[in-house]
């Protein structure tokens, strides 16, 4: 799927698009780490999820310093990315990986689109460039173990 968020025309809708984005990959590692068997692998998938905890600390900074609603939780593509989790489990570990590496695509996009958004201030462009290192190391070791 591609996604739009990233390329808002305003500061404040991009905060809260992001925001409905992260609680969306939140839901996805929640149902991953119920579902993986691996102890090791449902570890590093923790270590992520708290990745996106403290973007989502960040972008709920960054709404209120804004005067804007931040959202807390996400919309209908949650059941997108927590499904393809589920259908994934039927097969194993290495499926729940590959599904989690999927998701993790839409994400990278929308911070690249956001790291070059004008509508951001250039701190938030910089922390949206970290953002997006962050997703590109998520996804490299989920298609490395997957």
């Amino acid at each position: 799927m591609v996604t739009t968020v990233g390329t808002e025309t305003t500061f404040e809708k991009l905060v809260q698009n992001l925001l409905v984005l992260e609680h969306d990959a939140i839901a996805a590692y929640d149902s991953t780490i119920a579902k993986l068997d691996n102890e090791t692998s449902r570890t590093k998938i923790a270590e992520f999820k708290d990745d996106h905890v403290a973007h989502v600390a960040e972008l709920t900074r960054m709404a209120g310093t804004l005067g804007v609603d931040a959202p807390t939780e996400g919309d209908l593509k949650q059941y997108l990315t927590t499904g393809k989790v589920a259908l994934a489990s039927i097969i194993g570990d290495g499926a729940i990986l590959k599904a989690m590496s999927t998701n993790e695509i839409e994400t990278k996009m929308a911070y690249d689109h956001a790291a070059k958004n004008a509508a951001a201030p250039a701190d938030a462009q910089a922390y949206f460039r970290k953002a997006y290192d962050d997703e590109s190391r998520h996804k490299a070791w989920m298609d490395a173990n997957a």
